[in-house]
Protein backbone atom coordinates (compact mmCIF):
# COMPACT_ATOMS: atom_id res chain seq x y z
CA UNK A 1 0.00 0.00 0.00
CA UNK A 2 1.31 3.39 -0.98
CA UNK A 3 1.62 6.41 1.19
CA UNK A 4 -1.42 7.44 -0.72
CA UNK A 5 -3.58 5.01 -0.18
CA UNK A 6 -2.60 4.95 3.94
CA UNK A 7 -6.19 5.64 5.46
CA UNK A 8 -8.45 5.41 2.26
CA UNK A 9 -7.42 8.28 0.34
CA UNK A 10 -9.23 8.46 -2.90
CA UNK A 11 -10.48 5.07 -2.32
CA UNK A 12 -14.69 5.32 -3.67
CA UNK A 13 -16.64 3.47 -0.71
CA UNK A 14 -20.16 3.54 -1.61
CA UNK A 15 -22.27 5.48 -4.52
CA UNK A 16 -24.19 8.09 -2.81
CA UNK A 17 -26.59 11.10 -3.76
CA UNK A 18 -26.45 12.73 -0.73
CA UNK A 19 -23.60 15.26 -0.42
CA UNK A 20 -20.73 16.17 -2.70
CA UNK A 21 -17.54 17.72 -2.38
CA UNK A 22 -15.14 19.88 -4.77
CA UNK A 23 -12.18 20.22 -2.79
CA UNK A 24 -9.72 21.76 -5.91
CA UNK A 25 -12.54 23.77 -6.07
CA UNK A 26 -13.48 24.62 -2.30
CA UNK A 27 -17.90 23.31 -3.48
CA UNK A 28 -19.57 21.68 -1.02
CA UNK A 29 -23.35 20.67 -2.04
CA UNK A 30 -26.47 18.94 -0.77
CA UNK A 31 -28.36 17.09 -3.02
CA UNK A 32 -27.17 19.80 -5.68
CA UNK A 33 -27.73 22.80 -3.64
CA UNK A 34 -24.28 24.92 -2.50
CA UNK A 35 -24.39 25.17 1.15
CA UNK A 36 -23.88 28.57 0.64
CA UNK A 37 -27.24 29.19 -0.57
CA UNK A 38 -28.62 27.14 1.69
CA UNK A 39 -27.72 28.98 4.39
CA UNK A 40 -28.34 32.45 2.99
CA UNK A 41 -32.20 31.31 1.88
CA UNK A 42 -33.34 28.22 3.92
CA UNK A 43 -34.23 27.02 7.12
CA UNK A 44 -32.11 23.68 8.79
CA UNK A 45 -35.55 22.06 9.13
CA UNK A 46 -36.14 22.78 4.97
CA UNK A 47 -32.12 21.16 5.00
CA UNK A 48 -33.22 17.92 6.98
CA UNK A 49 -35.73 17.20 4.27
CA UNK A 50 -33.55 17.74 1.70
CA UNK A 51 -31.35 15.39 3.03
CA UNK A 52 -33.13 12.42 4.26
CA UNK A 53 -35.98 12.96 1.34
CA UNK A 54 -34.08 13.89 -2.08
CA UNK A 55 -35.64 17.50 -2.67
CA UNK A 56 -36.65 20.40 -1.12
CA UNK A 57 -40.39 20.63 0.66
CA UNK A 58 -43.06 22.71 -0.83
CA UNK A 59 -44.59 24.81 1.96
CA UNK A 60 -47.25 22.44 2.90
CA UNK A 61 -44.60 19.15 3.00
CA UNK A 62 -42.03 21.77 5.31
CA UNK A 63 -45.67 22.55 7.69
CA UNK A 64 -46.04 18.86 7.81
CA UNK A 65 -42.18 17.85 8.61
CA UNK A 66 -41.99 20.42 11.04
CA UNK A 67 -45.13 19.47 12.97
CA UNK A 68 -43.65 15.85 12.96
CA UNK A 69 -40.27 16.71 13.85
CA UNK A 70 -42.15 19.12 17.16
CA UNK A 71 -44.36 16.17 18.00
CA UNK A 72 -40.99 14.33 18.42
CA UNK A 73 -39.47 16.66 20.65
CA UNK A 74 -40.25 15.07 24.10
CA UNK A 75 -38.07 12.09 25.07
CA UNK A 76 -39.48 8.88 27.07
CA UNK A 77 -39.39 9.37 31.18
CA UNK A 78 -36.75 6.39 31.28
CA UNK A 79 -34.70 8.36 29.00
CA UNK A 80 -34.80 11.35 31.02
CA UNK A 81 -33.73 8.81 33.98
CA UNK A 82 -30.19 8.29 32.06
CA UNK A 83 -29.83 12.35 31.56
CA UNK A 84 -30.09 13.25 34.95
CA UNK A 85 -27.97 9.94 35.92
CA UNK A 86 -24.95 10.39 32.86
CA UNK A 87 -24.91 14.19 34.06
CA UNK A 88 -23.40 13.80 37.90
CA UNK A 89 -20.08 11.35 36.05
CA UNK A 90 -20.05 11.88 32.12
CA UNK A 91 -18.69 13.80 30.21
CA UNK A 92 -20.74 15.17 27.03
CA UNK A 93 -19.62 13.02 24.18
CA UNK A 94 -19.89 9.61 26.74
CA UNK A 95 -23.25 11.15 27.48
CA UNK A 96 -24.30 11.05 24.22
CA UNK A 97 -23.41 7.67 23.31
CA UNK A 98 -25.58 6.55 26.00
CA UNK A 99 -28.45 9.13 25.63
CA UNK A 100 -28.92 7.96 22.06
CA UNK A 101 -28.67 4.01 22.50
CA UNK A 102 -31.29 4.74 25.30
CA UNK A 103 -33.78 6.71 22.57
CA UNK A 104 -33.38 3.35 20.82
CA UNK A 105 -35.33 1.69 23.84
CA UNK A 106 -38.57 2.50 23.19
CA UNK A 107 -38.91 3.69 19.73
CA UNK A 108 -41.93 2.32 17.77
CA UNK A 109 -39.90 1.28 15.15
CA UNK A 110 -36.59 0.11 16.32
CA UNK A 111 -37.12 -3.51 14.71
CA UNK A 112 -37.45 -2.40 11.41
CA UNK A 113 -35.16 -1.12 8.64
CA UNK A 114 -38.00 -0.19 5.96
CA UNK A 115 -37.74 3.10 4.57
CA UNK A 116 -40.41 4.57 6.15
CA UNK A 117 -39.63 3.49 9.37
CA UNK A 118 -36.02 4.86 9.06
CA UNK A 119 -37.70 8.64 8.08
CA UNK A 120 -39.64 8.39 11.20
CA UNK A 121 -36.47 6.97 13.42
CA UNK A 122 -33.99 9.87 12.02
CA UNK A 123 -36.71 12.64 12.95
CA UNK A 124 -37.57 11.69 16.09
CA UNK A 125 -33.09 11.63 16.54
CA UNK A 126 -33.04 15.00 14.92
CA UNK A 127 -35.09 16.42 17.29
CA UNK A 128 -34.69 14.12 20.50
CA UNK A 129 -30.75 14.32 20.53
CA UNK A 130 -31.39 18.55 21.16
CA UNK A 131 -33.81 18.16 24.23
CA UNK A 132 -31.35 15.21 26.44
CA UNK A 133 -28.25 17.25 25.45
CA UNK A 134 -30.40 20.35 26.99
CA UNK A 135 -31.10 18.57 29.49
CA UNK A 136 -27.51 17.17 30.42
CA UNK A 137 -26.30 20.41 30.42
CA UNK A 138 -29.04 21.52 33.34
CA UNK A 139 -28.46 18.69 34.94
CA UNK A 140 -24.81 19.12 35.51
CA UNK A 141 -24.97 22.64 36.36
CA UNK A 142 -27.54 22.03 38.75
CA UNK A 143 -30.66 23.59 36.38
CA UNK A 144 -34.18 21.94 36.36
CA UNK A 145 -34.68 21.02 32.52
CA UNK A 146 -36.27 23.34 30.37
CA UNK A 147 -38.94 21.56 28.25
CA UNK A 148 -39.19 21.76 24.41
CA UNK A 149 -41.33 25.22 23.52
CA UNK A 150 -43.56 24.14 20.78
CA UNK A 151 -43.95 28.00 18.94
CA UNK A 152 -40.06 27.68 18.49
CA UNK A 153 -38.33 26.37 15.23
CA UNK A 154 -35.25 23.90 15.86
CA UNK A 155 -32.20 26.25 16.42
CA UNK A 156 -34.63 29.50 18.65
CA UNK A 157 -35.94 26.05 20.42
CA UNK A 158 -32.12 24.60 21.15
CA UNK A 159 -30.97 27.48 22.48
CA UNK A 160 -34.30 28.00 25.04
CA UNK A 161 -33.95 24.66 26.49
CA UNK A 162 -29.90 25.10 27.00
CA UNK A 163 -30.41 28.92 28.26
CA UNK A 164 -33.56 28.90 29.68
CA UNK A 165 -34.73 32.31 27.70
CA UNK A 166 -35.84 33.32 24.36
CA UNK A 167 -32.92 33.88 22.23
CA UNK A 168 -32.68 36.70 19.98
CA UNK A 169 -33.84 36.43 16.21
CA UNK A 170 -30.20 37.08 15.65
CA UNK A 171 -28.97 34.01 17.44
CA UNK A 172 -31.41 31.97 16.79
CA UNK A 173 -30.14 32.67 12.93
CA UNK A 174 -26.57 31.80 13.57
CA UNK A 175 -27.34 28.57 15.18
CA UNK A 176 -29.45 28.31 12.30
CA UNK A 177 -26.70 28.59 9.99
CA UNK A 178 -23.93 26.41 12.03
CA UNK A 179 -26.86 23.44 11.90
CA UNK A 180 -26.88 23.81 8.02
CA UNK A 181 -23.46 23.75 7.64
CA UNK A 182 -22.73 20.81 10.17
CA UNK A 183 -25.53 18.94 8.51
CA UNK A 184 -23.93 16.35 6.49
CA UNK A 185 -19.96 16.25 5.12
CA UNK A 186 -19.87 13.26 2.30
CA UNK A 187 -17.61 10.40 3.96
CA UNK A 188 -16.21 11.49 6.81
CA UNK A 189 -14.71 9.26 9.64
CA UNK A 190 -18.15 9.30 11.60
CA UNK A 191 -20.11 8.62 8.38
CA UNK A 192 -18.27 5.80 7.12
CA UNK A 193 -18.59 4.29 10.77
CA UNK A 194 -22.16 4.77 10.01
CA UNK A 195 -22.79 3.27 6.76
CA UNK A 196 -20.26 0.66 8.23
CA UNK A 197 -22.16 -0.53 11.14
CA UNK A 198 -25.55 0.11 8.82
CA UNK A 199 -24.56 -2.48 6.02
CA UNK A 200 -24.56 -4.94 8.97
CA UNK A 201 -28.33 -4.94 8.78
CA UNK A 202 -28.82 -3.71 12.30
CA UNK A 203 -30.98 -0.39 13.56
CA UNK A 204 -30.10 3.05 12.74
CA UNK A 205 -29.67 4.02 16.26
CA UNK A 206 -26.86 1.45 16.33
CA UNK A 207 -25.17 2.92 13.41
CA UNK A 208 -25.46 6.54 14.95
CA UNK A 209 -24.05 5.36 18.25
CA UNK A 210 -21.12 4.02 16.48
CA UNK A 211 -20.85 7.67 13.91
CA UNK A 212 -20.69 9.55 17.75
CA UNK A 213 -18.13 7.57 18.88
CA UNK A 214 -16.08 8.34 15.82
CA UNK A 215 -17.05 11.93 16.01
CA UNK A 216 -15.77 12.25 19.58
CA UNK A 217 -12.00 12.43 18.14
CA UNK A 218 -9.50 15.48 18.22
CA UNK A 219 -8.80 14.64 14.64
CA UNK A 220 -12.44 14.83 13.79
CA UNK A 221 -15.12 16.72 15.53
CA UNK A 222 -13.47 16.71 18.83
CA UNK A 223 -11.03 19.70 16.91
CA UNK A 224 -13.81 22.59 17.36
CA UNK A 225 -12.81 21.89 21.16
CA UNK A 226 -9.60 22.34 20.69
CA UNK A 227 -9.85 25.60 18.63
CA UNK A 228 -11.40 26.95 21.28
CA UNK A 229 -9.41 25.80 24.31
CA UNK A 230 -6.17 26.78 22.05
CA UNK A 231 -7.52 30.59 21.98
CA UNK A 232 -8.52 30.76 25.73
CA UNK A 233 -5.08 29.35 26.50
CA UNK A 234 -3.63 32.14 23.99
CA UNK A 235 -5.83 34.36 25.73
CA UNK A 236 -5.03 37.73 23.33
CA UNK A 237 -4.86 38.93 20.13
CA UNK A 238 -0.95 40.10 20.80
CA UNK A 239 -0.19 36.86 21.98
CA UNK A 240 -1.45 34.77 18.54
CA UNK A 241 1.55 34.99 16.16
CA UNK A 242 4.14 33.77 19.18
CA UNK A 243 2.23 31.39 19.94
CA UNK A 244 1.74 30.32 16.23
CA UNK A 245 5.42 30.25 15.47
CA UNK A 246 6.40 28.46 18.81
CA UNK A 247 4.10 25.67 17.49
CA UNK A 248 5.24 25.66 13.96
CA UNK A 249 8.81 25.81 14.94
CA UNK A 250 8.57 22.48 17.16
CA UNK A 251 6.89 21.03 14.38
CA UNK A 252 3.06 21.08 16.17
CA UNK A 253 -0.17 20.54 14.52
CA UNK A 254 -2.36 23.57 15.05
CA UNK A 255 -5.94 23.01 15.18
CA UNK A 256 -8.73 24.46 13.18
CA UNK A 257 -6.24 24.52 9.79
CA UNK A 258 -5.57 21.42 6.67
CA UNK A 259 -8.23 19.07 5.20
CA UNK A 260 -8.39 15.34 3.98
CA UNK A 261 -10.49 16.68 1.11
CA UNK A 262 -10.46 20.51 0.38
CA UNK A 263 -7.13 21.99 -1.35
CA UNK A 264 -8.53 25.44 -0.53
CA UNK A 265 -10.35 26.60 2.04
CA UNK A 266 -13.27 25.10 3.26
CA UNK A 267 -15.87 26.49 1.91
CA UNK A 268 -17.95 26.17 5.86
CA UNK A 269 -15.07 28.19 7.47
CA UNK A 270 -15.79 31.20 4.84
CA UNK A 271 -19.37 31.50 5.32
CA UNK A 272 -18.41 30.76 9.27
CA UNK A 273 -15.90 33.70 9.25
CA UNK A 274 -18.46 36.36 8.28
CA UNK A 275 -21.13 34.89 10.97
CA UNK A 276 -18.23 35.51 13.68
CA UNK A 277 -17.48 38.67 12.55
CA UNK A 278 -21.05 40.17 13.14
CA UNK A 279 -21.13 37.53 16.17
CA UNK A 280 -18.36 39.50 17.82
CA UNK A 281 -20.86 43.16 17.62
CA UNK A 282 -23.14 41.63 20.34
CA UNK A 283 -20.56 39.19 22.00
CA UNK A 284 -19.61 40.69 25.73
CA UNK A 285 -17.53 43.62 25.46
CA UNK A 286 -15.42 42.02 29.09
CA UNK A 287 -14.31 39.31 26.76
CA UNK A 288 -11.32 38.92 24.63
CA UNK A 289 -11.89 39.29 20.98
CA UNK A 290 -11.99 35.56 20.20
CA UNK A 291 -12.72 36.29 16.52
CA UNK A 292 -9.94 39.24 16.39
CA UNK A 293 -7.55 36.30 17.58
CA UNK A 294 -8.81 33.59 14.96
CA UNK A 295 -8.24 36.21 12.22
CA UNK A 296 -5.24 36.77 12.91
CA UNK A 297 -4.38 33.28 13.86
CA UNK A 298 -5.33 32.24 10.02
CA UNK A 299 -3.22 34.95 8.52
CA UNK A 300 0.05 33.78 10.77
CA UNK A 301 -0.51 30.35 9.54
CA UNK A 302 -0.86 30.84 6.22
CA UNK A 303 1.97 32.99 6.32
CA UNK A 304 4.14 30.72 7.47
CA UNK A 305 2.84 27.19 6.30
CA UNK A 306 0.32 28.14 3.47
CA UNK A 307 -2.44 26.12 5.46
CA UNK A 308 -6.21 27.40 5.09
CA UNK A 309 -8.96 26.56 7.70
CA UNK A 310 -11.35 24.08 7.93
CA UNK A 311 -14.81 24.36 9.46
CA UNK A 312 -13.61 23.75 13.06
CA UNK A 313 -11.52 27.53 13.19
CA UNK A 314 -14.31 29.65 13.47
CA UNK A 315 -17.34 27.62 14.21
CA UNK A 316 -15.58 27.41 17.68
CA UNK A 317 -15.57 30.98 18.39
CA UNK A 318 -18.98 31.39 16.66
CA UNK A 319 -20.75 28.54 19.22
CA UNK A 320 -18.81 30.38 22.08
CA UNK A 321 -20.34 33.34 21.89
CA UNK A 322 -23.93 31.56 21.75
CA UNK A 323 -23.15 30.61 24.69
CA UNK A 324 -22.61 26.70 24.20
CA UNK A 325 -19.07 26.31 27.09
CA UNK A 326 -16.08 24.42 25.38
CA UNK A 327 -16.90 20.98 26.62
CA UNK A 328 -20.08 21.22 24.34
CA UNK A 329 -19.30 21.92 21.44
CA UNK A 330 -18.14 18.54 20.04
CA UNK A 331 -22.07 17.31 21.19
CA UNK A 332 -23.16 20.65 19.38
CA UNK A 333 -21.82 19.25 16.07
CA UNK A 334 -22.89 16.08 16.91
CA UNK A 335 -26.45 16.84 17.27
CA UNK A 336 -26.69 18.41 14.10
CA UNK A 337 -24.58 15.99 11.74
CA UNK A 338 -27.41 13.48 13.26
CA UNK A 339 -29.91 14.47 9.89
CA UNK A 340 -26.34 13.79 7.74
CA UNK A 341 -26.08 10.29 9.51
CA UNK A 342 -29.53 9.42 9.06
CA UNK A 343 -29.38 10.16 5.42
CA UNK A 344 -26.85 7.97 4.84
CA UNK A 345 -28.06 5.20 7.10
CA UNK A 346 -31.27 4.74 4.87
CA UNK A 347 -29.32 5.48 1.53
CA UNK A 348 -27.22 2.53 2.86
CA UNK A 349 -30.61 0.45 3.71
CA UNK A 350 -31.93 0.92 0.80
CA UNK A 351 -29.27 -0.51 -1.49
CA UNK A 352 -27.12 -2.63 0.88
CA UNK A 353 -24.21 -4.60 0.89
CA UNK A 354 -21.84 -5.46 3.94
CA UNK A 355 -18.85 -3.35 3.64
CA UNK A 356 -15.87 -5.48 4.06
CA UNK A 357 -12.53 -4.28 2.81
CA UNK A 358 -9.58 -5.95 3.23
CA UNK A 359 -5.91 -5.53 4.14
CA UNK A 360 -2.24 -4.93 2.96
CA UNK A 361 -0.77 -7.96 5.23
CA UNK A 362 3.16 -6.95 6.42
CA UNK A 363 3.11 -9.34 9.19
CA UNK A 364 5.65 -12.19 8.99
CA UNK A 365 5.90 -15.23 6.45
CA UNK A 366 4.02 -18.24 6.75
CA UNK A 367 6.00 -20.66 9.23
CA UNK A 368 6.16 -23.43 11.38
CA UNK A 369 5.34 -23.36 15.12
CA UNK A 370 8.42 -24.41 17.18
CA UNK A 371 8.69 -27.84 18.24
CA UNK A 372 8.55 -26.61 21.75
CA UNK A 373 5.31 -25.43 21.57
CA UNK A 374 3.72 -27.77 20.19
CA UNK A 375 1.28 -29.69 22.09
CA UNK A 376 1.23 -33.84 23.51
Amino acid sequence: MSENDKGLRGVVAVDSGITSIDGERGILRYRGYDVGELVENCCFEEVCYLLLRGDLPNPEELASFKEELLIARTIPTEVEAVVDDSAHYARPMEAMRSMCSALSFSDPDKASNEYDANLRKATRLISQVPTVMARYRRRYYGLEPVYPDPELDYAANFLWMLRGELPSEEDAKVLDSVSIMHADHEMNASTFAARVIAATCTDMHSAIVGAIAALKGPLHGGANEWVMATLKRIGSEEKVDAWVDDMLDRGRKIPGFGHAIYKVTDPRAIILKEIGRKAFDRANPNEPNWFAMTERMERRVFERKGLVPNVDLYSASVLYYLGFPIDLLTALFAANRVVGWSAHVIEQHLDNRIIRPTINYTGPPARELPVSQERA
